[in-house]
Parts: structure tokens; C-alpha cells; sequence
């Protein structure tokens, strides 16, 4: 009796401590991720799978999920904020709204990943990077007799009046990414000069900047100016008859932004949902969701769909200037007042 004690106290305490470690895998996570619906979807899916941990995630672009920490502040809700573009993060950092995390694999990740990380006094990872261009579709410019834009003088041709759709500066951080590349490649009254000439021809601007790739891709409209990697998508997986370009003049990019949010209830699971997004198998979930950004982890070898970026003339992007709250606010003003409410 004595041994069929002791081999069942010790049974138990095995039973115990593995349900300790069942236990230790659960738990939740609420998130907010502003890049693609796909890719924020299958991301929360394959982390649970992996983990344990619950995801609560909603999908909002990059003015609203700000705007939505902004309200939060007093009482967070959300513990993490992925994807999207950086200038946002930048903001929501500025105003006290996440927490610095400076991770243990830094050097897996490039470089500008890494600068993101300093710039920011690692309050925003660089999660991972892509360039602004037109899209366009083949049949939709066939049936109107209409070129293939390649240039930014090019989108202001009369006749592309009613072909052109981007998005909202307000809410759209792809928008303000647009905006404030163009201010740093022209400078800023040439550029609202630019962007008064375009909104002529423009149809909509829409709320979000993911839009543009499938609308063009559908042939609800002509032309999009969005992310090249969206165009490319369409083309090279859905077989749509898309093709894309990147400003002969250059353009602007992004550095998509990861962040703890300050006074995050889920502390722990936030970090390891933030580590695993980082991590090779993370990072590998935007090419399965068909997102084609370049990831910000070096140590694996990337989708082979992914646009090479080598060719692409960058602007000179001032990430900590206009990344800056009061910067943005000024401009998005100025292109609320001066482009947006101009006649067409």
C-alpha cells in the first residue's frame, strides 16, 4: 500500500505539473493590426496554434487604431499594435502612449529594422518595409485608349480625369506616407501645388490605403497610388491583369511599426506575440497571406514574390520629423484646407 502511495502521490504531482504547463500556455492577447486583413488573420490563428494564447484582434488602419490608443489612454484596452505604417507609432510614442522594448535578437533583423528601433528610443520595432508607386489596370487603360502612368507629372494629364484613387491622409498612414514623401522630394509648396493638380483627376479618396490594389485589380477604377507591393499581389497570385511601377522621379516608403502599448493588461502574452511576429515564423505568415512587404527578419530566405526594392529611387525619408505629431497634424490640415475641399 505504501508503494501504491507513494507511485500515485508521484502520478499526481507529474498530472499537476503538466497542467501547470498547460496552464502556463494559456491566456489572451488583444491586439490591434493595421496591415493586411489576411495577413493580421492568419497571423492570430498560427500564434494561438503555437502557443496557446488567445488573440482578440481587430483591423484598423494606422489614424484610427492612434486614435483609438488615444481614447483608450486612461484605461488601455490593447496590449499590441502591429503592421501598418511607422509615422503613426512614431506619433502615439510621442504622447506617451507605448511602452520601449528593445528585443534580445536585434541583430537578426536588418538594418533598418534596427534604426527604427534608435530612433524611436525603441518604442517602435521596424517590422517591415516597402515603396509607394501607381498600379494600374492593363484592360481598364486599353478600353480608354489610356498610357500606363511611370511618372508623377504623369498622373496630372487631364485625361486620367475620374482613372485615380488613393486614400485619406486623416486616416490612412499609407495616405500620409504619400504626402509627406512628396513634401520632402519637392518640397512642401510645390507639393501642395502637385497634390492640388491631382485631386482633379482623382475619383475617391478612400479610408484606407489597402484598398487601391483591389479596386484596380476589379477595375473599379484605372489607376491606384498605394504600396507596389499591393499591384504586385494582385498580378503575380490573383492573376489580374495589374501591373505597377515605381515614380521615375522616386518616391517614398514605409517602415511598417510594432509596439507594446503602455499599461497593456497582458503584459507577457503581448511580448510573445510581439516576438513571434518577429521571429522567422512569423515573419513568413505576410507571403502566405499573399501580403508582399519586405520582412524585417534577415535570417531566413524571403518569398521569392516579394518586389525587389534595388531599383526603386527612395527619397531621403525623415522618419523622426514626420513622424512627429504636430508635423502631421499640420500637414494633413493644410491638405484638408488647400487639396481636399479645392474644386474639381
Amino acid at each position: 500500500m505504501k508503494t501504491f502511495a507513494t507511485k500515485f502521490i508521484a502520478a499526481c504531482a507529474v498530472l499537476a505539473g503538466a497542467a501547470g504547463q498547460i496552464h502556463a500556455q494559456t491566456g489572451t492577447v488583444n491586439a490591434i493590426c493595421s496591415t493586411d486583413r489576411p495577413w493580421c488573420e492568419l497571423a492570430a490563428q498560427e500564434f494561438t496554434r503555437a502557443t496557446g494564447i488567445r488573440v482578440n484582434q481587430s483591423h484598423k488602419p494606422t489614424g484610427e487604431a492612434q486614435a483609438q490608443l488615444r481614447a483608450e489612454a486612461a484605461n488601455p484596452k490593447t496590449d499590441l499594435w502591429w503592421g501598418g505604417t511607422g509615422d503613426p507609432y512614431y506619433q502615439a510614442a510621442e504622447v506617451g502612449l507605448l511602452d520601449p522594448y528593445r528585443p534580445a535578437y536585434i541583430n537578426d533583423l536588418h538594418g533598418w529594422a534596427v534604426r527604427q528601433y534608435a530612433m524611436s528610443q525603441n518604442h517602435v520595432g521596424g517590422f517591415y518595409t516597402s515603396a509607394i508607386g501607381f498600379g494600374w489596370n492593363e484592360e481598364v487603360l486599353k478600353k480608354k485608349n489610356l498610357p500606363p502612368p511611370k511618372c508623377w507629372k504623369d498622373l496630372l494629364d487631364p485625361r486620367y480625369k475620374g482613372e485615380i484613387e488613393t486614400s485619406h491622409p486623416a486616416s490612412s498612414g499609407t495616405a500620409y506616407t504619400i504626402l509627406a514623401g512628396l513634401v520632402q522630394m519637392m518640397g512642401e509648396d510645390a507639393a501642395f501645388d502637385y497634390l492640388k493638380k491631382l485631386h482633379k483627376n482623382v475619383t475617391q479618396y478612400t479610408r484606407s490605403g489597402q484598398a487601391q490594389a483591389r479596386n484596380v485589380a476589379k477595375g473599379e477604377v484605372g489607376i491606384g497610388i498605394s504600396f507596389i507591393f499591393g499591384f504586385d499581389n494582385e498580378r503575380v497570385t490573383n492573376k489580374f491583369p495589374v501591373q505597377s511601377a515605381a515614380p521615375c522621379e522616386g518616391t517614398g516608403y514605409e517602415i511598417g511599426g510594432i509596439a507594446l502599448v503602455k499599461g497593456a493588461r497582458n503584459k507577457d502574452a503581448a511580448r510573445r506575440y510581439y516576438d513571434w511576429l518577429m521571429s522567422p515564423e512569423g515573419q513568413q505568415i505576410g507571403a502566405r497571406a499573399n501580403s508582399l512587404q519586405v520582412p524585417a527578419n534577415k535570417t531566413f530566405k524571403p518569398d521569392p514574390r516579394i518586389p525587389s526594392m534595388d531599383n526603386v529611387r527612395l527619397v531621403k525619408y525623415d522618419f523622426e520629423k514626420y513622424g512627429k505629431s504636430a508635423e502631421r497634424r499640420r500637414l494633413v490640415d493644410r491638405w484638408t484646407k488647400e487639396v481636399e475641399s479645392s474644386p474639381r
